[in-house]
């Protein structure tokens, strides 16, 4: 067809080491695309269209020119020696270039052992703020990579680490794999898994949202006992870029780089033989319509799903019908709403996973910076799914002081050989709130039980803690694991001293001394890594809110100026049921502030939150840091002479149905634009 649009392909077809595309091009002659190490599974003619500049992106070994365009011509079965085609000179000159080459506008961006070949525009996705999220995911896999390679006889090395034993979590060899498990008591040698080579009996890993490449990458380099990992990304662009950073790093061996929808991919991969051990997900935003996918494609027994939610307004409460269609929860504003955002993630994950008689244990779950991060193990019980609603709760959180109650939505009861289930009852709270006398306010289901598995944690922790210089943000991740390490795995949610402070209107206490009371008083406290003020316990509102009356005794608040319909009167109405003692004892200030560790970092630079997302063309608004600060409190200048209101046309004018004539406070004005209009 000259003169006119190419037709479409004739055939597509994608292998794990090379694609080909068959098409004919302007000169009507059928020719072939070859690029190795790259899976083509988008439509053929998305990529096609974009082919010249894809190209230019791969290896020059994976490159194949034609004549006057970049097809390769069909080989015949008798070629003619004696019909020599001379290439041009530019695509000599590209096959005589190395290997991988800095296109124009690329950056090198190193993070770990990773080099990231990056784009100046904003075409590929990259935040460096999440270096801390990328190190503790190593560290996290790490980890489970020498628990679950320890039972197949395989002893992992990590770089800087100091020789550590190999024990296996049960006594007795795995039924599935019993040669495995008796590896290397038969055998006089031990098998050993090196980070940057391939283990055939290590973990499949999946990034299912891998934009540029860069967490897959470090996965190949710094995690050992890997048997591949899967770069997915829906952008053509992603993908090639991926494809080059693998070649960049020398991992193509390991990163395998694939264009597809991340949803399917994973569908595919739900047989039994074909489950990843570890998926990690972490998109630009929620991932409610990736956890389906997730709980289906992960192996049985010990696997690991990885995800992270950046739509923290939606789960902190400011928009609880959105939290509620995206998650199966409904989320309330209260102070402990970052704690509350990872039991809703994690309610959601074994909502979805029981619909397949399938339930997750959670590893470690972290609220840090602008987002929320869980790791957690599926497996597969009938019997064990069934104690998935006595792990889930409702919560009545009090309008007026903030005290919270949790309803279990069932009920399990032990009977020696077998376990019965029965409805729960409550609710747990009247009408209106014994302390204050406000309404409640209802929220959840969430997830009720343990956040982390503290024995897990303590291994990740005691890596990291000796052997510093693996990673960068080593003393960040030593002090948020030492904090989670020591919160109260019963004690869901927490209070903050400052908002009970604030209820009574009166001066916030120590922390210390709060502490201290909590635990003169018979109660059990910690901390909490998601917020610097919080006070996780045992204690029932009313110990806490005696408490609180007698720090005020020694600390009076001007009664006379409270009304009688506020919570701070009713409360200080009641005298307190016992006497508390604000002494400060020794267990009340945690091993993690004694140490000076770095529990809450500061800001690592301006605007350090979440960046703006990718382009198809790339590129970033050049004022956007100046929108950005003209949108910052724009709420609160609000105008108070009815004069500036001049300024702006009148709608009811343009619409032929204003009234006022000349009397009106806005503009007849057809000419008038305000700037907000203009901008």
């Amino acid at each position: 067809m000259r003169g006119g649009n190419p037709p479409p392909p004739q055939k597509t077809q994608s292998i794990r080491t090379e694609f080909r595309v068959t098409r004919t091009c302007h000169r009507e002659e059928t020719h072939v695309f070859r690029c190795c190490n790259f899976m083509l599974v988008r439509p053929a003619r998305l990529f096609l269209r974009n082919f010249t500049h894809l190209c230019l992106h791969l290896p020059t070994a994976a490159r194949r020119w034609c004549v006057g365009c970049v097809m390769e011509p069909p080989k015949t079965a008798n070629p003619d020696p004696a019909v020599s085609v001379a290439k041009p000179a530019m695509v000599k000159s590209l096959e005589e270039s190395p290997l991988i080459g800095l296109l124009p506008g690329e950056t090198v961006v190193k993070e770990g052992k990773a080099s990231i070949l990056f784009p100046c525009a904003n075409e590929v996705f990259y935040n460096p703020v999440q270096e801390f999220n990328r190190d503790l995911t190593c560290a996290v896999i790490t980890e489970f990579s020498r628990e679950v390679l320890a039972q197949r006889g395989v002893k992992i090395l990590v770089p800087g680490e100091k020789e550590r034993v190999v024990v296996s979590l049960s006594d007795e060899p795995s039924e599935a794999d019993p040669q495995e498990g008796n590896a290397n008591v038969e055998g006089d040698t031990v098998v050993t898994a090196t980070a940057g080579q391939k283990c055939m009996h290590g973990l499949r890993i999946l990034e299912g949202l891998a934009a540029s490449g860069l967490r897959s990458v470090r996965f190949a380099l710094e995690v050992p006992g890997l048997r591949s990992v899967t770069a997915n990304d829906f952008s053509y662009k992603a993908a090639a870029l991926i494809a080059r950073n693998a070649e960049y790093n020398k991992v193509g061996e390991i990163l395998q780089a694939t264009c597809k929808d991340a949803s399917m991919l994973m569908y595919e991969m739900r047989g039994k033989n074909d489950r990843y051990d570890v998926i990690d997900l972490d998109p630009y935003g929620s991932p409610a319509s990736f956890l389906d996918a997730a709980v289906q494609s992960v192996s049985d027994g010990g696997v690991c799903v990885c995800v992270s939610c950046t739509d923290m307004a939606v789960l902190a409460g400011n928009s609880g019908e959105t939290c509620y269609s995206k998650y199966g929860s409904v989320s309330i504003k209260a102070k402990y709403c970052h704690e509350l955002a990872l039991r809703i993630i994690l309610h959601s994950l074994d909502q979805r996973a029981n619909a397949y008689q399938r339930y997750i244990q959670p590893l470690l779950s972290v609220s840090v910076d602008f987002y929320i991060r869980v790791f957690v193990r599926v497996f597969t019980g009938q019997a064990a799914v069934k104690n998935s609603a006595s792990k889930q709760a409702l919560i009545y959180n009090c309008v007026g002081c903030g005290s919270f109650h949790l309803q279990k939505m069932g009920r399990r009861t032990d009977n020696g050989k077998h376990m019965k289930y029965s409805a729960a009852t409550g609710p747990p709270v009247g009408p209106t709130c014994e302390h204050c006398g406000q309404r409640h306010q209802l929220g959840g289901p969430i997830w009720a039980e343990a956040i982390h598995d503290r024995p897990f944690v303590q291994k990740v922790l005691s890596a990291v803690s000796t052997n510093p210089s693996r990673f960068e943000t080593s003393k960040r991740i030593e002090g948020i694991l030492s904090m989670v390490t020591e919160e109260l795995e019963d004690a869901p949610l927490y209070y903050t001293v400052d908002s009970l402070s604030s209820t009574i209107h009166c001066n916030t206490p120590p922390l210390l001394q709060f502490r201290s009371a909590l635990l003169h008083a018979g109660y059990r406290v910690s901390l909490s890594h998601a917020c610097k003020n919080a006070i996780k316990t045992d204690a029932p509102p009313a110990a806490i809110w005696d408490i609180m009356r007698c720090w005020e005794k020694s600390n009076p608040v001007k009664r006379e100026k409270l009304s009688e319909m506020t919570p701070a009167f009713k409360i200080l109405s009641t005298e307190p049921s016992f006497e508390a003692c604000f002494t400060v004892r020794a267990d009340a200030n945690p091993q993690s502030r004694q140490r000076h560790l770095t529990r809450f970092q500061e800001n690592p630079q301006a605007f350090w939150g979440p960046k703006a997302r990718a382009k198809a063309g790339g590129g970033i608004s050049n004022n956007l840091q100046q929108r950005r600060m003209k949108n910052q409190n724009k709420r609160k200048g609000q105008i108070t002479d009815s004069s500036q209101l001049k300024r702006f046309p009148c709608k009811k004018f343009k619409q032929g149905t204003c009234t006022y004539g000349d009397e009106c406070s806005y503009s007849h004005d057809p000419d008038c634009i305000t700037e907000e209009k203009m901008e």
